[in-house]
């Protein structure tokens, strides 16, 4: 156990006061607690009846609707559940709501952050004036509710305010970073057949400014039916200057200043319950990126309920995810305006100028809330840093950490580092959700190398070969009941057959989200990867997490890859590659010095058939390993077909490993 919560931060948590107002709401109700700090029955009760949890939070939340909303789940299947049918509703009245008070309190709503540049407070109502300056430009320009309205930008400011105003007018918004390529924008945003386009000239990443303005030309080129470019000026230059840089198009190019200017009232549509929020975008490496659909009102009560129930978010707190606009941790961390918190936005590496960059601006910035990833912590490790020791973090009450397992040795070093007071809060979940299955608690004690407990109102659960629900055991991860912020539908899936495959084709009824887990006696889970890339030597499945976690202490190797590769006459291939430090060097006895690590911290049946030193691992631009699409590499896939180059990091890796096929 790494951190166990003191009376006082569970007697003033939201967790608690929800609790209260579920008890008083159903006093009869079998399973509600009667200790606020129980709380896998809270758990247990807001998954056996899901209406009137969900209820509950609407209520808790007061969420604001025209009309009745009528039942909170009116439809109970997957897919296709349908939660309060009569709702109208809009995500940017739940933010504005807090930004009065918090004006007043001198809380702004973002620090807007970014390397070489001096800090930027943006005040709440900054925040409005501008949304509404920017929802009025857009419905000058004709956009109108269902209508597309897209972003090419880094996590800046006004990338949140981009949102806000086309959420305000009940257009649906999409985004992804400046890091992705032109094509690979447009293999994205062009899908959603937008009108308007919101950019950027450029953005700054590890001390050098990128000029992005070809990649500009080149998408608005790709995106036909644009009839309307807002641009947001990050040279230096002259608004109008860099505006007239651009090409020629079939667009109207107009200057951020220029589309945000004057004094307007914000107005906000009023749209149903599922009315399109946003579309996100799965990672798109092994074909057209899938535009996943969340609604308005699905992710007002998820992101109300995950940020501000087990995560504590509301007024006076500073919440900071390093993310970009192409990863679903923006759309996460941007909910941290609807609890009325400050939100961070950052351009920039989270290394830059040093290694321990993100404590630095977590420390200058009294940031409550940290998120990152265990990649990132594992590079502070290796660097030697020291946040606490070095860093001002006593504002510090929580780090986050996604986008792969953290094992259990980096949950022990922000144990000892950054402070033991500090509570560890390592999700999962995904774009698909917009948010996470498993996380943390306020009343819930954090083990190593474990996530501490399922989500309110998700009815989570590890399923065995049979279908049948295990404990302690590994199984395939499962959602046995709706989640409001489940998707919609896919972009371009009009029959629903792309999203019912992805999700229902395993178990009929039953949400298969791929991942291989154990649900453990005490209600925590242990992620063990990617189901599709599991390992299977002679029949015994095993997780890549728990090699990567025995490897990537080794302080020689910077990352690693395993693969489980199926061989002609029933062979089965298992290479670890690795990615060593500068200065080291893949001799006989550092690859026996990795076997042993395997052997000792997993498994023998763990152990690598060989251990292969390569130039780098291939990600998705979210970060994620390519397993799958490096593994159909190895059978002998062409690579101009099993990957999306546009997609991957360092694309340039492709070639090298579709060059180890074994024989």
């Amino acid at each position: 156990m790494l951190w166990e919560p003191d009376a006082d931060t569970v007697a003033g948590s939201a967790m608690v006061e929800f609790a209260d107002l579920v008890r008083q709401e159903n006093p009869d109700g079998p399973g509600v607690p009667t200790d606020a700090s129980d709380y896998d029955r809270l758990w247990q009760w807001s998954t056996a009846n899901l209406g009137a949890f969900w209820q509950a939070v609407w209520d808790y939340f007061d969420i604001a609707s025209d009309t009745d909303p009528g039942p909170a789940l009116a439809e109970d299947r997957m897919p296709g559940a349908v939660w309060f049918p009569d709702a109208r509703i809009n995500y940017v009245d739940q933010v504005f709501r807090h930004g009065a008070a918090q004006d007043a309190a001198g809380r702004p709503a973002i620090l807007d952050l970014a390397e070489g540049r001096a800090a930027r407070a943006v005040t709440w109502a900054e925040l409005r004036s501008r949304t509404a300056a920017l929802a009025h430009t857009l419905r000058e320009a004709g956009v109108r509710p269902g209508d597309r309205v897209v972003g090419y930008l880094p996590n800046i400011s006004e990338t949140v305010i981009a949102f806000l105003a086309a959420a305000s007018v009940g257009a649906v918004w999409g985004a992804c970073g400046q890091d992705y390529s032109a094509p690979a924008a447009v293999d994205r945003l062009g899908q959603l057949e937008p009108t308007v386009l919101v950019t950027a000239d450029g953005y700054d990443y590890g001390g050098k400014p990128r000029d992005q303005r070809a990649a500009v030309d080149e998408l608005r080129a790709g995106l036909p039916g644009l009839t309307l470019t807002v641009l947001v000026a990050r040279s230096g230059g002259d608004e109008q200057t860099v505006v007239a840089s651009l090409a020629p198009g079939g667009d109207q190019v107009v200057g951020w200043a220029a589309a945000t200017a004057g004094e307007h009232v914000l107005v906000t549509e009023r749209v149903a319950f599922d009315h399109p929020l946003w579309v996100v975008f799965s990672s798109g490496t092994t074909g057209l990126p899938k535009g996943i659909v969340h609604g308005h009102g699905g992710v007002v009560l998820e992101h109300l309920k995950a940020g501000v129930l087990h995560s504590d978010l509301g007024p006076g707190e500073t919440f900071f995810w390093f993310t970009s606009p192409s990863w679903m941790m923006w759309n996460f961390q941007v909910a941290g305006l609807l609890a009325g918190a400050t939100i961070v936005t950052y351009d920039g590496s989270p290394a830059y100028p040093g290694p321990d960059g993100l404590w630095r601006m977590a420390a200058e910035n009294a940031v409550t809330f940290l998120g990152t990833s265990p990649g990132y912590v594992l590079a502070c490790i290796k660097a030697g840093a020291r946040p606490a020791a070095e860093y001002d973090l006593s504002a510090l009450r929580m780090v986050g950490v996604t986008g792969a397992t953290l094992p259990a040795s980096s949950a022990e070093w922000l144990r000892d580092e950054v402070g033991a007071r500090v509570q560890i809060n390592s999700i999962s979940g995904g774009t698909d959700v917009v948010t996470a299955f498993v996380g943390a608690a306020p009343n819930v004690p954090v083990w190593a190398g474990e996530l501490s407990c399922r989500l309110l109102g998700v009815a989570l659960a590890a399923f065995d070969p049979s279908g049948e629900p295990v404990v302690d055991e590994v199984g395939e991860l499962v959602v046995t009941r709706p989640m409001p912020s489940m998707p919609l539908r896919f972009w371009n899936d009009p029959d629903g057959a792309r999203y019912h495959d992805a999700y229902f084709d395993t178990y009929p009824g039953v949400w298969r989200h791929g991942d291989w887990v154990t649900v453990t006696e005490r209600g925590s889970v242990e992620i063990h990867g990617r189901s599709d890339s599991t390992l299977n030597r002679n029949g015994i499945r095993m997780g890549s997490a728990d090699i990567y976690q025995a490897v990537e202490s080794i302080p020689e190797v910077a990352e690693a890859m395993v693969l489980g590769v199926e061989q002609p006459g029933g062979g089965y291939w298992m290479p670890l590659f690795v990615v060593l430090r500068d200065g080291a060097e893949l001799d006989d006895a550092l690859a026996g010095r990795i076997k042993a690590a395997v052997r000792d911290k997993a498994s023998p049946r763990h152990v690598p058939d060989e251990v292969i030193a390569a130039p780098g691992v291939p990600h998705a631009r979210t970060g994620k390993k390519l397993e799958v699409p490096v593994k159909r590499l190895l059978l002998g896939a062409d690579p101009a077909t099993a990957v999306d180059r546009t997609a991957v990091d360092e694309p340039e890796l492709i070639d090298w490993y579709a060059a180890h096929k074994k024989g």
